[in-house]
């Protein structure tokens, strides 16, 4: 079954929005990447909270018949990876995310010495 790009991320934003995940931000990559479509940024408040978001969000894609889904860091849960095709969910603890600045990379275009982009 394909679901578009519009409905997993709805179903991965409302999932994150119920389980109290902190700090959500989307960023369309279609002009960006030719890899994914959509990148979803949130925050769980510790490792044990981004384990349940990353639990609830794959048994959440999987109910919808997304099986097929990738994830890194799920032991660890510092940083979880979850690779739904055209959207791509990175969870982090607060900290982490601090540190990788990953949002900012992808929705800031970054300008040469020379002011060209």
């Amino acid at each position: 079954m394909e679901l578009s790009t519009q409905h997993v991320k709805s179903l991965i934003v409302s999932t994150l929005d119920a389980d109290k995940a902190e700090d959500i931000v989307c960023i369309d990559l279609r002009e960006k990447s030719s890899v994914t479509d959509m990148m979803i940024v949130a925050s769980g408040r510790s490792q044990r909270h981004v384990s349940a978001l990353a639990d609830h969000i794959l048994r959440t894609l999987k109910k919808e018949g997304l099986g097929k889904v990738a994830v890194e860091g799920m032991p660890a849960c510092d940083w979880v990876l979850i690779d739904a095709g055209d959207v791509i969910l990175h969870l982090f603890r607060p900290e982490v995310r601090e540190f990788y600045k990953l949002e900012k990379m992808w929705s800031v275009e970054a300008i040469s010495a020379d002011g060209e982009f």
